[in-house]
């Protein structure tokens, strides 16, 4: 028995396939899904998803931008910002990316609430695409 694995962004389906297993970046942690897992749903934090399609076979990463998951009688539906395949991120871009937005966290004033939380997010999504890459662990 599979799960069956729907990512679905504004522009896009991002994944539609079965899945052995789901590890989602929920707003509280990392989650894992299997079969039989009970009815769920969730936020989703920007991270990293990991998707193994079958037994024995290597994990897909897909960042996501947060979102929101459904789990409902082996299937799985994350409706997310916006997606992307960790094998179609460019490994050498996406590391320039997560360097300049963190170097942008670091020069962020902390009396700038606004410019925080922007360079927050920037530096989340940097670190997703990166990590979807194969960037960092």
């Amino acid at each position: 028995m599979t799960l069956t694995v729907r990512v679905i962004s504004p522009d896009k389906t991002v994944w539609d396939a079965p899945a052995e297993e789901v590890v989602l970046p929920s707003t509280t942690g990392q989650l894992g899904i299997l079969t039989g897992h009970a009815p769920l749903l969730t936020a989703l934090d920007t991270g990293v998803m990991r998707v193994r399609a079958a037994k024995n076979q290597n994990w897909e990463a897909i960042a996501l931008l947060g979102g929101f998951a459904e789990v409902e009688e082996n299937e799985v539906t994350i409706l997310v910002n916006g997606a992307e395949r960790g094998d179609k991120i460019n490994l050498e871009e996406a590391r320039a990316a997560y360097n300049k937005a963190e170097a942008g966290l670091n020069q962020v004033s902390s009396e700038d609430r606004q410019a925080q939380i922007k360079a927050n997010q920037a530096f989340k999504r940097a670190r997703a695409r990166f990590q979807a890459a194969g960037g960092l662990v």
